[in-house]
């Protein structure tokens, strides 16, 4: 069975060793705010943070791959994740989500596999087809999300989805299964390869730090909710357009943070009033985290 240092071995081996940074999404800029729940969120779950005024919030937006020295405007996944202080200080619930709305792989080694696949090299020419036939999903999902590999104008303009399911249960003991997107008030916007060259190997960082020193980013936490039928244990599986969209709440990022790190963002670390789904790569990241934090450090 895979282990969680196996894994981020294997993806060292893909990005390289970088010290002092994470296995993936290894360039990022922290950010610091608030999050304030809305009516219909109150209503959704008993969660500490559901059910506050509001709560302090860490976050981290990101480039998805592990070498930290890749511009900014090449084509890549890029990272949202939030960390929600819960009321007392003393334990908080986190989200990680990431700009493509389609999850390849079922499990931690087929994601592995397509990770390696996806190294420019003349290996790949053999290996990324091996791992389609594998995963003849994958196929879609990449025809999906490849429009959104182009650069975003901001890191606040664009929608990020935490591919996983989870269970809220309400005040009545009621449940319903729930995957999150953080969309922005701004909306989205996207630049051309050359337009997004013209900012510089850095841009999104630099953007980001601009705009939060004379103002803000939000997002809205929007529950898409599912219905009798839909896989809630494969990350792969799709909802339909058609499901019910509530929006829970809104964060607002005010303030930088200059040195975020030691800090992990784990999906895992849940709350009373939102239970897990047995999804295996979400069972699987707190082990990943781990072993990338101890590397890091």
């Amino acid at each position: 069975m895979l282990t969680g240092k196996e894994a981020v071995e294997r993806i060292n081996g893909r990005f390289g060793l970088h010290a002092g940074v994470r296995t993936l999404h290894a360039k990022g800029t922290f950010c610091a705010g608030t999050f304030i729940p809305s009516p219909e969120g109150r209503a959704l779950s008993i969660a500490p943070h559901m059910n506050a005024d509001s709560v302090a919030v860490i976050a981290r937006v990101s480039n998805g791959g592990g070498d930290p020295s890749v511009p900014d405007y090449a084509p890549d996944v890029r990272g949202l994740s939030v960390s929600f202080e819960l009321p007392g200080g003393e334990s908080r619930t986190d989200i990680v989500a990431q700009s493509m709305p389609r999850f390849p792989v079922r499990t931690p080694e087929a994601f592995l596999d397509f990770v390696l696949a996806s190294e420019p090299s003349i290996a790949a020419l053999w290996r990324m087809p091996l791992t389609l036939v594998r995963n003849p999903t994958a196929i879609m999902g990449m025809r999906h999300n490849a429009p959104r590999l182009k650069p975003p104008a901001s890191y606040a303009r664009l929608t990020y989805f935490a591919i996983h399911a989870f269970k809220w249960t309400d005040a009545e003991g009621e449940s319903r299964w729930v995957r999150y997107r953080l969309e922005p008030a701004e909306g989205e916007a996207f630049l051309s390869p050359k337009d997004a060259k013209v900012g510089g190997r850095n841009f999104l960082q630099e953007e980001i730090t601009a705009r939060l020193e004379s103002g803000t980013a939000r997002f809205d936490l929007v529950l898409q909710v599912a219905e009798p039928g839909d896989k809630v244990d494969d990350p792969t599986s799709v909802w339909g357009d058609d499901r019910k969209l509530l929006t829970a709440g809104t964060i607002e990022l005010d303030r930088l943070i200059e040195d975020g790190d030691p800090f992990i963002f784990d999906p895992m670390k849940l709350c009373d009033g939102i239970e897990p789904s047995n999804d295996p790569i979400l069972l699987f990241r707190p082990e990943a985290y781990g072993a990338s934090f101890e590397q890091r450090l």
